[in-house]
């Protein structure tokens, strides 16, 4: 039995941290000792979501700076700050996306901090083609690739749906958080709108109580709830500008719809254009719309995309061999992986820091100066929002309820 620590920097429900539990709640199913380390312990309402996730060994860094662990496993580059703060045989740190990508081109020195975790000295293991080929010819960095599983009895064809799909009529779904700029959310349901399609439905992480636009919504569902709501809709419209591993897409494959996309990043593990599904390489907002009206009027090409995609959700893996090869993994790196010199791990990171903090201090001038300005506002809005959600969280659900239902009623909204 191995004893390996998972660094979480949020256990709130997203489809990062979804992967994650995956993996180590079936792992601790499987015999290892798995630990999930994070600045706060959630409570179990917090973790409800997930099934199992509360089943883990929960501990905060001063709980586990007392632990020995044969791997500890940073999962997203915030976190990979906190290796040096757990006592551990091997280090490694588990790459989802390329993370600076989350950040605007502009935030130059965010960006590069975010990118000088993937120099470090410690093991990788990654999920998808592209970053495994990525850190490699960016970072000369050998990742363990391993692919994400779909959970085969949370999304498969024969789930009952929240409500039948009707011949003749185009039902779309537009899936993901709001106010995260790579995601565009919000863009993907004002394009659906502009359509013909018959009905639109929005489904988010978000903690919402209304959202203009939408026939129906559905607000932190958890994911034993999802695959209902795919198996209602059509096709989803989903316009992420970054993805690791692209999930929803292929959750809708395997509950019978098909997907509208652009050419993110980790799309050609399995989407097919003209297959089964529609991928837009120009990206252009009118591509979109003539996406969804050419679904709504050619039912034939709508039925030849739903099988084709069924087709490419049977030949997908499940979460069970996902996870074994995911342990395999890590049991690789704790018998055969690199060595980490702790006190060098320590020295770089904190340089790093260091280095970003410094760059936030310094003058700057004309345009410069506004954006500098802008982004430091930015950062203090972040940590008061944090601190509000983190301290305080039936205000900010109240809050964030109060806010979109707001938006709802305002002129235009419908």
């Amino acid at each position: 039995m191995s004893k390996v620590a998972f660094l979480l920097w949020s256990p709130d429900i997203s489809g990062g941290t979804n992967v994650i539990f995956e993996h180590a709640t079936r792992m601790l199913q499987n015999g290892e000792d798995i630990t999930i380390i994070t600045d706060d312990k959630p409570n179990e309402k917090r973790l409800g979501w997930f099934p199992g996730a509360e089943k883990l060994t929960w501990m905060n860094y001063a709980e586990a700076a007392e632990q020995q662990f044969d791997l500890v496993i940073a999962t997203w580059w915030r976190t990979v700050f906190y290796l040096n703060k757990v006592k551990a045989k091997k280090y490694a740190f588990f790459v989802q996306s390329i993370e600076s990508r989350f950040y605007p081109e502009d935030e130059v020195t965010l960006r590069t901090l975010v990118d000088l975790t993937y120099s470090l000295q410690v093991n990788f293991i990654t999920e998808a083609t592209w970053i495994k080929d990525h850190l490699k010819q960016h970072f000369d960095q050998d990742a363990i690739l391993v692919r994400n599983g779909i959970s085969k009895t949370y999304f498969n064809n024969e789930i009952q749906p929240k409500s039948p799909r009707i011949d003749g009529k185009l039902r779309v779904l537009v899936e993901g958080p709001l106010n995260v700029s790579f995601k565009n959310t919000e863009l993907a349901v004002d394009l659906c709108k502009q359509s013909r399609a018959d009905e639109v439905w929005f489904v988010t992480s978000t903690e919402i109580g209304a959202y203009p636009n939408v026939d129906r919504l559905f607000s932190r569902v958890p994911i034993s709830e999802i695959g209902s709501i795919y198996a209602s809709c059509d096709v989803l419209v989903k316009l992420s500008t970054v993805e690791g591993m692209f999930g929803p897409p292929l959750e809708i494959y395997h509950t019978g719809g098909t997907s509208i996309s652009y050419d993110v990043t980790g799309y050609d593990e399995y989407i097919e254009h003209g297959t089964n599904g529609l991928v837009s390489f120009s990206r252009q907002h009118h591509e979109i719309v003539e996406f969804i009206n050419r679904l709504k009027d050619d039912p034939n090409e709508l039925a030849k995309l739903k099988s084709n995609a069924l087709t490419t959700a049977r030949n997908w893996p499940d979460w069970e061999s996902s996870s074994k090869e995911f342990n395999l993994a890590c049991q690789q790196i704790i018998a055969v992986g690199s060595d980490t010199s702790v006190t060098l791990l320590q020295a770089q990171t904190d340089r790093f820091w260091l280095f970003y903090e410094e760059s936030l201090r310094q003058p700057k001038q004309g345009v410069q100066a506004t954006a500098s300005l802008n982004s430091r506002y930015a950062h203090f809005r972040q940590r008061v929002i944090n601190k509000l959600y983190r301290d305080y969280p039936a205000i900010f659900s109240l809050l964030r309820k109060i806010k979109w239902t707001v938006k709802s009623y305002l002129p235009g909204a419908r």
